[in-house]
């Protein structure tokens, strides 16, 4: 099934936040991206439904195997996106990240792949 921007921005929220803190609950994502609990609720349901997260008892959200992958994905995207905005075009921090975040749901596999080999050179 295909993620929409919103459920990959909230799989990347949930990654982060397992890798700060090693607890995630919907509160600590409401939190995380200023929004409502019920908006949390709806789309923490639809990930745990595709298969994505899964929900303790206690109401930890742990990422599955394939929801990991997809999240490392999308936060790939973005943290090569942010670097090449930043050291190759000097963008501003501010913008940088929010552009990042914008461009990773929609940048095709070829040019994150011709990016990131560009970005290698660089260095």
């Amino acid at each position: 099934m295909t993620l929409r921007e919103s459920g990959e921005d909230y799989l990347e929220t949930i990654l982060i936040l397992q890798e700060r803190t090693g607890f995630v609950r919907s509160i600590d994502i409401a939190t995380e991206l200023g929004y409502s609990k019920p908006s949390i609720s709806r789309a923490v349901g639809i990930l745990r439904d595709i298969g994505y997260i899964t929900v303790e008892k206690d109401g930890q959200i742990l990422l599955t195997e394939s929801g990991r992958v997809k999240a490392n994905e999308v936060y790939d995207r973005h943290k090569l996106l942010r670097k090449f905005l930043r050291e190759t075009l000097g963008v501003s921090e501010e913008n940088a990240e929010e552009d990042a975040c914008r461009i990773e749901h929609v940048i095709s596999t070829e040019t994150f792949e011709k990016l990131g080999a560009f970005m290698e050179k660089q260095v």
